[in-house]
């Protein structure tokens, strides 16, 4: 094992890779696990010192040693990252404003009755949830951010800035060695780039993926990591096996453990099982009739036997879903 050692270009007909240091490493075969970097806002300002994205330990730790110092923040983006973070935050007293440029949080991932109930338990938290807003530029003084300006000239005052707003796969390399990919790396089943004897796998692989009607996504999940480097472990050791694995993720904020199983892209239909009142619900995603995705909020038991039925493509009445007196494992499926 190397480490400390930075790629920068690949020569798929050497079948080699060369380093930062100069130095040329031979291949048999190559595996690009590489994730991504945080994804910066392209306005002004957002250079400055006290502005931060969240991808590494080395990130966390950045933050950390300057909120005792730092009273009020801004977090730019309400999606997982952004809404854990300000999760955190407001623990530790903090006032932090969650700018969202979409008119609800989650709304890349979730449906309306998640994003609004995060948002509720956000500003029930203390949390400053700011929905539909565009950000103008970061304002400072001597080359340190001291509050967020936006578009209609409103200025948030924050002496740290966090922007979770999604990652830029880190394939240049790969890319400029001729492997196909727009958003990404394009992978095929078994996750080999059109590159000979290159896979990739986690956050930077695009691949078509089965439980999103076939569409070319990237999944950035440790789920997803996991189980693509199975499937290249198998194909090189000859035990080729497309991949085919129902994603799923998690989101602990404050005292709610969400979990995840399927994609409710393309959902036509929704049903809510148990009360979002009582902090512990579910919401079960359909497409024609067939389960395809659930967001389980402090319901472990419907992750998991809903998991069952999106592996199944069960077709469930709706009635029946949304009677909590009934475990989905035990339910009618057609």
């Amino acid at each position: 094992m190397m480490t400390g050692q930075r790629v920068m270009s690949v020569n798929p007909a050497a079948k080699s890779v060369t380093t930062k240091r100069g130095e040329i490493i031979e291949y048999h075969k190559l595996v690009w696990s590489t994730g991504g970097s945080p994804r910066a806002l392209p306005l002004p300002g957002f250079d400055m010192a006290g502005v931060h994205g969240v991808r590494t330990r080395a990130d966390v730790d950045a933050i950390l040693a300057e909120l005792d110092d730092v009273t009020d923040m801004v977090i730019v983006g309400g999606g997982y990252i952004g809404l854990e973070a300000a999760a955190i935050l407001s623990k530790f007293g903090k006032n932090v404003v969650v700018l969202e440029a979409l008119d609800r949080v989650l709304a890349r991932v979730a449906g309306e009755t998640l994003s609004r109930f995060y948002e509720t338990e956000h500003r029930v938290h203390g949390v400053d949830v700011r929905l539909s807003q565009k950000i103008a530029e970061a304002v400072g003084e001597n080359g340190r951010v001291t509050g967020v300006k936006l578009a209609d000239g409103t200025i948030i005052p924050a002496l740290l800035v966090i922007v979770g707003i999604g990652i830029i796969p880190a394939v240049q390399a790969l890319i400029a060695a001729g492997a196909k990919g727009t958003n990404g790396v394009d992978v095929d089943p078994y996750c080999q780039t059109s590159l000979p004897d290159v896979y990739a796998i986690g956050d930077c692989a695009a691949h078509a993926n089965d439980f999103a009607d076939g569409a070319i996504i990237r999944l950035e999940s440790v789920q997803n990591a996991n189980d693509q480097a199975t499937t290249v472990a198998k194909a090189i050791c000859g035990d080729a096996r497309p991949y085919h694995a129902i994603p799923w993720f998690w989101s602990n904020q404050y005292d709610l453990r969400l979990q995840t199983a399927g994609l409710s892209i393309g959902h036509d239909d929704v049903v809510i099982r148990g009360n979002p009142d009582n902090r512990s619900f579910s919401v079960i995603y359909l497409k024609q009739g067939r389960i395809i995705a659930v967001d389980a909020v402090n319901s472990v038991k419907d992750f998991v036997q809903g998991k069952q039925l999106i592996a199944k493509n069960a077709a469930i009445d709706k009635a029946q879903l949304a009677n909590t007196a009934i475990q989905l494992k035990e339910m009618t499926t057609s």
